[in-house]
């Protein structure tokens, strides 16, 4: 449960790297959370997936104020890979860009510091031994 606290205590954070483990655990119980709500809009609010005529109220007010905490996520994310934050935009090409952008997602990131920050699984490492002194 940290993961996810951690996500939404850095709510508009774009700066950064997130390990995959935040990255996925946040979306997992963010899922789990919208799948309860959905759940409680069937028993309060009659809500049927797939008929446009019935409302969500709960899981359309979770997914408004997660989404933004979602987006940081996924850009300080990219960023771990050593990738800007706009190709976050690959959300916006259907099928294609949805796989390419779930590929970096999920793959490891950089070992050591980046032009994004240190690396959070090992945020000692500054990487100064990568270049030792000749002189």
């Amino acid at each position: 449960m940290h993961w996810y606290i951690g996500v939404l205590k850095k709510y508009v954070t774009f700066g950064g790297r997130a390990r995959r483990m935040e990255y996925w655990m946040f979306v997992l119980i963010s899922w789990l959370v919208s799948l309860v709500l959905t759940f409680g809009d069937t028993l309060a609010f009659g809500y049927e997936f797939g008929n446009p005529e019935t409302m969500s109220p709960l899981s359309g007010i979770y997914s408004l104020l997660v989404l933004l905490p979602s987006i940081a996520v996924a850009v300080r994310r990219l960023h771990d890979t050593n990738r800007s934050g706009w190709w976050f935009l690959l959300i916006f090409v259907p099928i294609l860009g949805w796989l390419v952008l779930f590929i970096f997602l999920v793959l490891a990131g950089t070992r050591g510091p980046n032009r994004f920050g240190l690396d959070p699984l090992n945020p000692d490492d500054t990487g100064d031994d990568v270049w030792p002194d000749v002189a």
